[in-house]
């Protein structure tokens, strides 16, 4: 039978294995600095829907552009013209929201995909 101080040591032994276990698959300290910087400092995004607004502004100055967090809203004198969307989860092409158009692509869309898209709700 196995002595009082042999169970103390297995038991030390296992509590000891188990921590350096969790501490090699912890996030080491620089990965938690690193995030809360890169939270607090807003560094400019450049994604597909930036793109997108940027090509709208280029070459369609008639309509207005604002920025949403996961789609840009196209206005013309007030008047919602269209909501554009990139998704690769949902199917190319274009659905309705009320009396908006919703246009999704999978990446950024050329300048004749716009005029043609912007065509066809006009």
């Amino acid at each position: 039978m196995i002595d009082g101080i042999w169970w103390l040591v297995i038991l030390f032994v296992v509590i000891a294995a188990l921590w350096l276990l969790a501490k090699s698959r912890g996030v080491k300290t620089d990965e938690i600095s690193q995030n809360v910087s890169s939270k607090n400092t807003k560094a400019p995004v450049h994604d597909g829907l930036q793109k997108t607004s940027a090509l709208l502004k280029q070459y369609f100055p008639n309509y207005r552009v604002t920025r949403k967090p996961n789609h840009l809203l196209l206005s013309q004198q007030d008047k919602k013209i269209a909501m554009i969307t990139i998704d690769k989860k949902l199917a190319i092409g274009q659905r309705r929201l009320g009396n908006v158009p919703v246009i999704n692509y999978h990446r950024v869309p050329s300048r004749a995909q716009l005029m043609a898209n912007l065509q066809d709700m006009e």
